[in-house]
């Protein structure tokens, strides 16, 4: 199922699509208990729609992960449609986005250390000895 094709109402999704951001969490306290919801936006080849992500929810999924609803609901909310898994549904991580700035950082960081001004003021007196 694409995004294109969700209507409000729609019960039963099953969807995988990429996670294009998380929103800030909130936490709320309800019935004398508390928890915490966030938004995902997610994003297919057909378009976008927001996910509300609930506790342990929001650990599971980061930005750029793609994920899978199954047995999702979509509801309207202030006139945009949200998908949702209730009580019912779930999340799966079908892949987790891959950490390349992390990777590419750290051989920035080693050649900057090499090249501190303690290191060139040591090479300068030696080529002056």
């Amino acid at each position: 199922m694409n995004i294109k094709e969700l209507a409000p109402r729609m019960g039963n999704v099953e969807l995988t699509a990429e996670v294009a951001e998380v929103g800030e969490v909130r936490e709320f306290n309800k019935f004398g208990k508390s928890g915490r919801v966030a938004t995902a936006r997610l994003k297919d080849e057909t378009g976008e729609i927001e996910l509300s992500l609930w506790n342990e929810q929001i650990d599971q999924i980061g930005k750029g992960d793609t994920i899978r609803v199954v047995n999702g609901y979509v509801k309207e909310y202030q006139g945009e449609m949200q998908l949702t898994t209730g009580m019912k549904g779930s999340i799966e991580v079908v892949k987790k986005a891959e950490k390349q700035a992390e990777v590419a950082a750290e051989p920035a960081a080693e050649a900057k250390q090499q090249e501190t001004p303690e290191t060139s003021a040591v090479d300068e007196e030696d080529i002056e000895d």
